[in-house]
């Protein structure tokens, strides 16, 4: 599970940034906190609001470089490369444009992740490309022991406790994460193998595309998968009763849709748009609750009814549907689902511009008014946040008088 992620100097975000999964102690929906053997507690969902341009995208575009910075070598390395379904090639670490000095300094990522195993934290600084900085900690489960495993600057890289006896060939290459070289060479290696496991297949950052490659990768995995894909088609009352998958050529596929009461089937080409996305988003929605994946998708709601949304989102609340701890981080636009019945005040967080176009993230728990007093459980969230109470505005600063166009 993803515990907390953290980002400075990427893009529109200046100041170091915090996504936080840990819950606070509130008393609302205490359902829906997730628990770990070792009764360690994370929250299933965290949805991010703001204006157009505020950053929203850029916290989760910081989280997909992080792990392409560390998946692709391994990718690369591999035959199938390119069916893969994470291709992240192009993705750079870049800094906050509007200061001279924060173009010459690093882009901070920490991440901090558990498995079965430990707690982990690991730190990666890039500048250039380069890395100048990279950091790799845990806490193991069983015995509560907090140690070191490597450390990596410009002048040496030193492996300690459980990675200590491993070597490192000389000239490693200043692009290529540690993290990456060790997953790499030393793939056997228990501690390894379980970091490694984490951001290959415990964590997926997706940016909807072709609703046929993610249908064709991830429905045909497993008759688990397109049993839970097709009970929640049909949870959704998209009138839709089967479906089925015909290869076309080498790399084509085409997807047919059984609607009931009709012989005659669809292509999904001629469904709706709303019904190609879900298409797109419910085979890793459908993998991220069978296998306790973190799931973190880019404005969620887009061609998405809001009950639709509502529904998915309930998916990672529902503890009978969540067995595995999975969680869903998006951004989105629909206030219909911003409130109390859907959310605790811990899972809403907005991102506004400071008035030097730095990004600033804040959870609706910890916001404050100008009497200092907080936002009540009952309140009305969405209300609220319209009425630009808790500062990310969600709309423009002045709002053009069509009826007066020289005014």
């Amino acid at each position: 599970m993803l515990s907390q992620f953290i980002v400075k100097n990427y893009k529109s975000i200046r100041d170091e940034m915090i996504l936080d999964l840990q819950p606070v102690a509130i008393s609302e929906h205490r359902n829906h906190i997730l628990t770990d053997v070792d009764g360690e507690k994370f929250l299933p969902l965290a949805v991010i609001y703001g204006p157009n341009g505020g950053g929203k995208s850029n916290i989760l575009k910081a989280l997909r470089v992080l792990v392409a910075k560390v998946m692709n070598p391994i990718f690369l390395s591999k035959e199938d490369y390119q069916d893969l379904e994470f291709r992240m090639n192009g993705l750079r670490a870049t800094p906050f444009a509007f200061l001279e000095e924060t173009k010459r300094e690093p882009v901070e990522f920490t991440v901090f992740f558990k498995t079965n195993i430990a707690e982990y934290r690991y730190v990666l600084h890039m500048l250039n490309e380069r890395v100048v900085f990279e950091k790799l900690d845990f806490v193991k489960t069983e015995t509560g022991r907090k140690a070191e495993l490597f450390l990596r600057d410009k002048k040496n890289t030193v492996l300690k406790n459980e990675l200590g006896k491993l070597k490192i060939s000389e000239g490693l290459s200043e692009i290529m994460p540690l993290l990456s070289y060790l997953g790499l060479t030393y793939s056997g290696n228990r501690i390894i193998g379980d970091v490694m496991d984490w951001f290959a297949k415990k964590i997926k950052v997706i940016d909807y595309g072709n609703p046929y490659q993610e249908a064709r990768i991830l429905i045909d995995r497993t008759e688990e998968s397109k049993t839970l894909f097709l009970k929640m088609l049909q949870e959704m009352d998209l009138d839709i009763e089967d479906f089925h998958i015909e290869e076309i050529g080498k790399s084509q596929i085409e997807i047919y849709t059984k609607h009931p009461g009709y012989d005659n089937e669809l292509t999904l080409r001629e469904e709706s748009e709303g019904t190609k996305k879900v298409f797109g988003l419910l085979p890793y929605i459908a993998e991220s609750l069978l296998m306790g994946v973190t799931l973190v998708i880019d404005e969620l709601d887009a061609k998405l009814h809001p009950l639709l949304l509502r529904y998915i989102i309930n998916l990672f609340s529902d503890k009978e549907v969540n067995k595995h701890n999975a969680q869903l981080i998006f951004t989105s636009h629909d206030l219909s689902t911003m409130n109390n019945e859907v959310f605790r005040r811990d899972e809403i967080w907005f991102v506004a511009k400071g008035r030097e176009q730095n990004s600033q993230l804040y959870s609706l728990v910890e916001f404050k008014n100008s009497e200092g007093g907080a936002v009540r459980k009952d309140a009305r969230f969405d209300k609220q946040y319209l009425e630009g109470k808790y500062g990310a505005d969600p709309y423009l600063k002045k709002i053009i008088d069509w009826s007066n166009p020289n005014a």
